[in-house]
């Protein structure tokens, strides 16, 4: 009798940790299921993802076709947002996701057959429809399953769990590639790709949260919702992003041109910004709580600011290493952000919400790298000077024009 009751007293105690680890992490059945999504097709896109150019330069395509295939990628990103918000809310967040995971599927299929580059723009438009589209759904079911303080811990889990295909699948869908050459490799990924994307749909259907019903609010309507301090936070966003996007896209140039590291030794760097990110999410969203999320999302915009200087002032392998350890700290605030953003949205109009914030975010954002690149060309320490100074002004616009009783 004794015997049964400890081992029940152990059934007990094991059931209160997992309750309590649950509840500290953000996890919910929704939640759960929308980071298991994230984790199945990030694993399966990211065996090819990152060699897609190096395919496309097989097939025939030059220096100036991969880089407008980027522009384009950057435009589908943007474009999507919106769309996938609205859809997300009239459709409900479950049977959106099952489309944006088919209408994905289309793409993956068109790079899997395709017999020329030029299908792979056609690839694009369709492959975006996860990457971009889903985003906003995504922000939905976290604030939908989750209350508001738990809310900045709930997005740092979802973004944990992004991260872990990157920094596994490439490795894997490398070491494909090696054996088997670049054609054959990124086949294999996407087929692998499009079996995961089956998964996934079986996945997202355990999603059930209730939607209200759909109603006749367009584009415009949605952005007069805009809480006025959501569109301070979006411009002081736009601000930072724009020192990001000057000069992100040149850094493993420098790293390698200037600074003299091979790209062995930028792939550990990668690896290091990544663990970074990953380390410091968890205990950001902690530290939120109890100093309040302004306080991190300043943080995380210095980091942005402090970034391309760091870059520009080392000096070796070391030196970059520091640099890259700041650029993981970026993400010091971004579940805070996340968090202020849903929070501000009115609940019937939440995807939308994120969906618009981030189509005028991203639209805006899209000339930086272009101008990044007419200042590489008078220096190579102009694009990371400019942005850094960029940086530390949206620092500072957030800093004065958003308030603690709004930031939560």
């Amino acid at each position: 009798m004794n015997d049964n009751r400890k081992q029940l007293a152990v059934e007990i105690t094991r059931t209160n940790w997992y309750q309590r680890l649950g509840k500290f992490l953000g996890l919910e059945r929704n939640t759960v299921a929308a980071s298991a999504a994230v984790l199945l097709l990030g694993f399966g896109e990211e065996l090819w993802s990152k060699f897609l150019p190096k395919y496309m330069e097989a097939l025939g395509a030059g220096a100036g076709i991969i880089g407008l295939f980027k522009t384009a990628e950057d435009f589908f990103d943007a474009l999507y947002q919106y769309p996938g918000g609205w859809l997300a809310d009239h459709l409900g967040r479950r049977l959106a996701f099952v489309v944006f995971i088919a209408v994905a599927s289309v793409g993956y299929i068109i790079y899997l057959v395709s017999p020329s580059w030029p299908y792979f723009f056609l690839g694009l438009a369709f492959a975006m429809a996860w990457h971009s589209m889903a985003s906003p759904a995504i922000f939905a079911v976290i604030a939908d399953a989750l209350p508001r303080e738990q809310r900045a811990m709930g997005f740092s889990f979802q973004a944990i769990i992004k991260r872990v295909p990157r920094v596994i699948s490439p490795l894997i869908g490398g070491a494909l590639i090696a054996s088997i050459g670049i054609a054959a490799g990124i086949r294999a990924g996407l087929a692998i790709t499009l079996a995961l994307a089956a998964l996934t749909v079986l996945v997202v259907l355990r999603i059930n949260i209730p939607t209200a019903a759909a109603d006749t609010v367009n584009i415009q309507g949605v952005w007069r919702t805009f809480h006025s301090a959501l569109k301070r936070l979006l411009i002081s966003d736009i601000i930072v992003r724009t020192c990001e996007g000057l000069s992100d896209v040149f850094v493993i140039l420098y790293a390698t041109n200037i600074t003299h590291i091979s790209m062995a030794q930028y792939g550990v760097l990668l690896a290091v910004q990544v663990m970074t990110a990953m380390l410091v999410y968890i205990p950001s969203a902690r530290l939120a709580r109890r100093i309040g999320r302004k306080s991190v999302v300043i943080a995380t915009f210095t980091c942005f600011a402090c970034f391309p200087f760091a870059v520009i002032m080392a000096t070796g392998f070391a030196s970059l290493a520091l640099a890259f350890i700041i650029g993981g700290l970026r993400e010091i605030g971004e579940p805070s952000r996340k968090a202020m953003i849903v929070d501000f949205a009115e609940p019937r109009l939440r995807a939308r919400t994120v969906g618009l914030y981030y189509l005028v975010r991203s639209l805006t954002v899209t000339p930086a790298a272009a101008l990044g690149g007419l200042l590489w060309k008078v220096t190579p320490v102009a694009p990371f000077i400019i942005a850094g100074l960029i940086g530390l002004l949206g620092t500072v616009v957030f800093a004065l024009t958003v308030e603690e009783r709004h930031a939560g």
